[in-house]
Order: C-alpha cells, then sequence, then structure tokens
C-alpha cells in the first residue's frame, strides 16, 4: 500500500485484508495497510466505530503473535467491493481477450461487464469504461461459448460429487445419452471440458461442454480418484476415445518432434531412430490440414484410413497449387 495512501483507502483496504485472511495478526495487517502496528490496530477501531464487527481471537500477547489475530464477524454485511484502477482495468482487459464480444452491451458477459463498469467509482469507471469502448477484439473464428447454466450445473455436480446424466452432440452430428461421474471442469486454451468416468463406455472421457445440450443430477455419489490432476489427465485424454484412430510415424527423434505435438494428437513413443504418434480423432480433416501439415519433419501415415484418406486431399490440393 503506497505510503500516501487515504485513511479511507485503508480503511477499505483493512476490511478487504480481514474478509480474505481471517485470523491475520496485527503485524500481518499492518504490513498490508503498509503502516506500523500502532496504526494497524487504530484502523480496527475505526472499523469498529463504523459499525463493523471486528473480532479479536487473543494469544498471550493479545492479537499480535501466532496465537491471536483479528476477523471479521459472522454475517456481516460490508461496504460494496471497491476496485483500485489496475484492479478494474485488469479485470475488463481479461473479460475482452477471453470474450471478444463483450464489447457489445447487449452481449451477455458484456451486459454484466458493463453492470460492474457502472458500479465502480468515478474516476475508476471512467478509466475503464474508456478501455471498453476503444479496444478492438478479434473475433473468435471458432467461438466455442458453453451456456452458462449448464456450466453451473456441471461444477454443482462436482462439488457435490454427484453423478449426472449429460446429453451430448458431437461434433458429427450424432447425439447420445450418458451417465458419468464428473471428477472436474477444465478451461483450456478458451476451449471448457468436462473430465469425467463415462459409465457408458467404463473409460475417462473428455466432453466439450458447449456440446453438452441437458444436465440431470442424480442420487448417486462418487469419489475421484485419489491424486487427480484435472489439466493434466484432460491433455492425456484428449487424444483417445475418438472415432477414428491415427498412427503417425516420424523421420525425427521423439525430443524434436515433441514440442510440435498437441496433446489431443495421441500419444508419442520412440519407434527405431524416429518415434511414432498413436491416437485418435473425430476430424481427420483438421487432423491432417491443420496439425500435421505444421510439424516441420517427414512423416508416414500408416492409420487410419481415414486419416490417410484425409492428408491425401491435402496433399492433392498443394499438388494442384504448383502445377503450370
Amino acid at each position: 500500500m503506497p505510503t500516501d495512501a487515504s485513511p479511507t483507502a485503508r480503511a477499505l483496504r483493512a476490511i478487504e485484508i480481514l474478509r480474505n485472511r481471517p485470523g491475520v495478526t496485527a503485524g500481518e495487517l499492518a504490513a498490508g495497510l503498509g503502516v506500523t502496528e500502532r496504526a494497524a490496530r487504530r484502523y480496527v477501531g475505526i472499523l469498529r466505530e463504523a459499525g463493523i464487527p471486528v473480532e479479536s481471537a487473543r494469544g498471550p500477547r493479545g492479537p499480535r503473535g501466532p496465537h491471536g489475530g483479528y476477523r471479521l464477524g459472522r454475517r456481516t454485511r460490508l461496504p460494496p467491493i471497491v476496485f483500485t484502477e489496475p484492479e478494474a482495468l485488469g479485470l475488463v482487459m481479461a473479460v475482452l481477450d477471453g470474450r471478444p464480444a463483450a464489447t457489445d452491451v447487449h452481449d451477455l458477459v458484456g451486459s454484466a461487464l458493463g453492470k460492474v463498469i457502472g458500479a465502480l467509482p468515478e474516476n475508476v469507471g471512467r478509466q475503464a469504461a474508456a478501455l471498453r469502448e476503444h479496444a478492438s477484439a478479434v473475433p473468435d473464428r471458432h467461438p466455442a461459448r458453453p451456456d452458462p447454466a449448464t456450466t453451473g450445473a456441471l461444477v454443482a455436480a462436482v462439488a457435490a460429487r454427484r453423478r449426472v446424466l449429460v446429453a451430448y452432440r458431437a461434433e458429427s452430428g450424432d447425439e447420445w445419452e450418458a451417465e458419468v461421474d464428473p471428477w472436474a471442469v477444465v478451461v483450456r486454451h478458451g476451449r471448457w471440458y468436462l473430465l469425467c468416468h463415462s459409465h457408458r463406455s467404463d473409460a475417462v472421457r473428455t466432453y466439450r461442454v458447449d456440446r453438452i445440450r441437458d444436465v440431470r443430477q442424480t442420487v448417486h455419489g462418487f469419489e475421484p480418484p485419489a491424486g487427480l490432476d484435472p489439466v493434466a489427465a484432460v491433455e492425456e485424454n484428449l487424444g483417445t476415445g475418438w472415432e477414428f484412430p491415427t498412427r503417425v510415424v516420424f523421420h525425427a527423434p521423439p525430443a524434436e518432434v515433441a514440442p510440435w505435438v498437441r496433446p489431443p494428437m495421441g500419444r508419442l513413443a520412440p519407434l527405431g531412430e524416429g518415434c511414432v504418434l498413436v491416437g485418435s480423432t473425430s476430424n481427420p480433416a483438421m487432423y491432417a490440414q491443420e496439425w500435421l501439415a505444421a510439424v516441420p519433419f517427414a512423416f508416414r501415415v500408416e492409420g487410419g484410413p481415414e486419416l490417410r484418406a484425409a492428408v491425401a486431399g491435402v496433399a492433392s490440393r498443394f499438388a494442384a497449387a504448383l502445377r503450370p
């Protein structure tokens, strides 16, 4: 906290510290406010005089040492959240980065962002509004915005550890219903995924949340695997379980090829002096023209037939481009 911060700003900062760190000591509060311990205790007194109940958990020397501290009383009604200018601008930037359409007040997130900006203090809100108005965001070429209600239902099931029935529509247009144990919701490169155990296939599955049409919670509970790393599990699982198998042999060592291989492409393993990439895909055309075409090493597609046909199609297009 800057030394020239106003008493009001420090009082609001003190509320924020007490809210986020119940049991904070006088010394820790002082460090957070940039003042002496005596001044920090004075700010606690100011808050109490203003009707905000700040409780003291007293230790041998009062609320100072390892066994004492301050906390807000239960059911405390706090003043509205106050953002600093960097916090407000950072929030607007993060929203526009993840949701370019938020520049439009008619967009769902754009409408919410407008309400947040409207509630900011005038000097902070003015800067945030100007950033939103004059910053231009490039629309996502492949938008995949999940329904907030669907996402909320999945997160609630994850938190409650309740099995759910999901209605899913694949990219191919096929639809089915599956009973799954929802382990986690993971955001990866702008895409939202449900990591789960599918009882339909008795296997770990990763479903795109924007393709889930309906979620119904059941009465059955579940326990996620011990030590689960949701991000790592999604990365590993994205290249498995799809309709069309893939097998690509690269004429280069694994260490050189690995940086060019996305997790959804499959698993890379040594093979002689080169390596082999084994996986599956629901979109052979994308696999061929967007993923394989970007790998700067010689390779041979051994399978499956759908991927071989897609690669042949890309090769034919490029060959035709060089004809006189």
